[in-house]
């Protein structure tokens, strides 16, 4: 059956700020959010329950964890629960983010993940973000875009999200771990040959917002 809700798919590396960008289309637009980082977060949470030593971790060990996280729709957005419980706070945290590329980078974890995120796109229009987006997941969406912006930027910004005071330290040091992330996540963070790329180094949230906005507004008619 031929797909006839909208989907725009924001894709780009780590800190480019697609989630909470996704998430204020979402609500400008009253589309729901897919945020598919969190699949991969609710994973990785899963298995640390399970097993507590991550360099022993197999495909299938992450998948049998994982059987319990499913996606909820609320009103602006869909979330992940594990065993009928929300998780946010405990996806967020440092051990789950340490280990999160991980599990991204196995094959079947990310087709398990994308294929929850078509599922949740087979009835409503959505904001979908996160890896492949664009290329494999989406590959027919109705509106692609890919975020860059500075590693330096980057880092500044995951700072002020966390509510660190910055030193200048700390904001090389987050430098480092970005573009080691961005290396590790290469192979799955490639824009698609249709994706309007926004570079948002010089802009704020709510300009790359707005552009998002007119654009679906002009695909959709």
């Amino acid at each position: 059956m031929t797909r006839r809700t909208f989907v725009i798919a924001i894709d780009g590396p780590a800190a480019s700020g697609k989630s909470s960008t996704a998430q204020m289309v979402a609500e400008k637009l009253g589309y729901l959010h897919v945020d598919s980082g969190s699949l991969y977060r609710a994973a990785t949470a899963a298995t640390l329950r399970d097993q507590s030593d991550p360099s022993k971790w197999t495909e299938q060990a992450v998948l049998d964890a994982a059987r319990p996280v499913e996606l909820r729709a609320a009103r602006t957005s869909f979330y992940p629960l594990l065993e009928g419980r929300a998780i946010e706070d405990e996806i967020r945290g440092g051990e789950v983010t340490d280990n999160v590329s991980r599990v991204a980078q196995m094959p079947r974890v990310r087709e398990w993940v994308n294929q929850k995120v078509r599922d949740a796109a087979k009835s409503r229009n959505v904001v979908v973000d996160g890896r492949d987006m664009g290329t494999m997941v989406f590959p027919d969406a109705d509106l692609k875009i890919f975020l860059v912006a500075d590693s330096r930027e980057r880092a500044a910004r995951r700072l002020r999200q966390r509510g660190t005071p910055a030193s200048q330290q700390m904001l090389d040091d987050e430098t480092m771990r970005i573009t080691g992330r961005d290396a590790r996540d290469a192979g799955q963070t490639v824009p698609a040959a249709d994706s309007v790329m926004i570079d948002t180094t010089g802009l704020t949230q709510q300009e790359q917002v707005e552009q998002i906005v007119t654009l679906s507004k002009q695909r959709s008619g």
